[in-house]
């Protein structure tokens, strides 16, 4: 039984905790969109201002650079405090099956009642569950917290987190590399978008979601970023 004060702020870790390389996945997709809209962004406003490659490409370099590490650490901090929070459940979990088993073996039999077991066969079950205390407190972080079997290293998942960000912070600059401004624009805006398409639809192998809607999805807010900042850019530009 976790308390009413430690229960409900982690209720929602259920569905997030599925699999560690449901997380990953997550990274992947999150880092290389985030990188590409963020740099996006960046290139477009300050093509619509200035039209100065190296201006373009030293904001666009500072942004992308800047949003890695922030995306890095991020996730780095997060998942290290998700850690935390499952220790602290842990040492609850345990103190309260050495303080009120009796509550704590009722959990079991309403988790499992919940599942459909009745009767006999549910007790058999929260007998066998409770006479084992690793299964027991395995049992409870996992049902109840639905925490899972292991952890990915923070400093993996934040190193995920800030490569992909870079790689895809890096797309929307590439065409400036080898082209003038503002002719290098369109090329830019397309294979960001034609990234972003791929990055939305990829991500459909992990939440089994229409994989065409997901990455049209991604790609239009690619587009909205690019109109955006433009705007934006070319209105102040005109006003400098």
């Amino acid at each position: 039984m976790a308390s009413e004060s430690a229960e409900s702020p982690y209720k929602h870790l259920h569905v997030e905790y599925k699999t560690e390389k449901a997380k990953i996945v997550k990274n992947i997709v999150f880092g290389i969109q985030d990188g590409s809209l963020t740099s996006l962004g960046v290139v477009t406003g300050v093509t619509g201002a200035l039209a100065d490659n190296f201006i373009i490409i030293l904001a666009g370099f500072v942004a992308l650079i800047t949003e890695a590490i922030s995306m890095g650490a991020g996730e780095y901090i997060s998942s290290k405090s998700e850690i935390e929070v499952y220790r602290h459940e842990t040492e609850l979990e345990k103190k309260e099956m050495a303080e009120v088993p009796e509550i704590e073996k009722q959990e079991i039999a309403d988790i499992y009642r919940a599942k459909g077991f009745r009767g006999k066969l549910l007790n058999q079950i929260v007998k066998k569950i409770t006479s084992d205390k690793h299964l027991w407190l395995d049992t409870m972080l996992r049902e109840e917290l639905g925490f899972p079997e292991k952890f990915e290293s923070p400093a993996k998942l934040g190193a995920i987190m800030f490569v992909t960000s870079l790689i895809g912070g890096i797309i929307p600059i590439l065409p400036y590399l080898f082209m003038r401004a503002p002719a290098a624009l369109p090329l830019s805006v397309i294979i960001t978008a034609a990234a972003l398409f791929v990055t939305g639809a990829s991500k459909t192998v992990v939440t089994k979601t229409n994989w065409l809607k997901s990455g049209i999805e991604m790609m239009l807010v690619g587009m909205l970023v690019a109109f955006a900042g433009y705007s934006i850019g070319s209105i102040l530009g005109v006003r400098a």
